[in-house]
């Protein structure tokens, strides 16, 4: 079933254009976890054969990650802990994985809602936490826009330059996957510190 969903986003890609991005997108962003890079390295492909323009998928990406992601804050925000909990497990989301996203969210502050748009098995779920916590809406878009649009750029990006090969696309997902983890212990390090000698002034 898995298989056929992700069959299903690959011809989404191809036959709805940049709407098809946005919405499997915004499903990948929300309730239904499945690897983002099953729509942007082909829609990154397509724009390499001329059949989109990078800029606009790279949009669409980005739009449609933003879109998923205030569904998911606002059913936190409205709704609660309990709803999460109690719907939650039907898309693969169980209490122990719910707790330790607030304990994330918690431990890195607001930031956590960019750092964990770059982080794989996070990034789906971030919001939620976030709507628990009400963090402000304007903030929350913010960072959710910044970290979207870094993953979503590396992605379409790969998919532009070597969507032919598919083992070089592999191997080349692994090294940026590790680049992006590196920047993001480095700059929650700095946000640390810097609030650190903040509160101690």
């Amino acid at each position: 079933m898995f298989h056929e969903f992700v069959g299903w986003v690959v011809d989404t890609v191809n036959h709805w254009g940049y709407l098809g991005i946005f919405v499997a997108m915004f499903l990948e962003s929300s309730f239904f976890p499945f690897p983002s890079e099953v729509i942007m390295i082909p829609a990154g492909y397509l724009a390499f054969k001329g059949d989109m323009n990078i800029y606009a998928a790279i949009f669409a990406g980005i739009a449609g990650s933003l879109a998923g992601a205030l569904f998911n804050y606002s059913l936190a925000a409205k709704y609660g802990r309990p709803f999460l909990l109690k719907y939650g497990k039907y898309f693969f989301l169980k209490e122990e994985s719910l707790t330790k996203l607030e304990q994330f969210f918690t431990k890195h502050g607001e930031i956590s809602t960019f750092n964990g748009r770059l982080i794989p098995g996070i990034r789906q779920y971030i919001s939620m936490p976030a709507g628990l916590a009400r963090m402000p809406l304007g903030k929350f878009s913010l960072y959710t826009i910044l970290g979207a649009g870094i993953w979503v750029s590396v992605l379409a990006l790969l998919g532009y330059y070597l969507g032919a090969n598919e083992e070089e696309v592999s191997r080349y997902l692994k090294s940026a996957t590790v680049i992006v983890l590196i920047f993001i212990a480095g700059l929650s390090l700095f946000y640390y510190l810097r609030n650190k000698n903040k509160g101690s002034l």
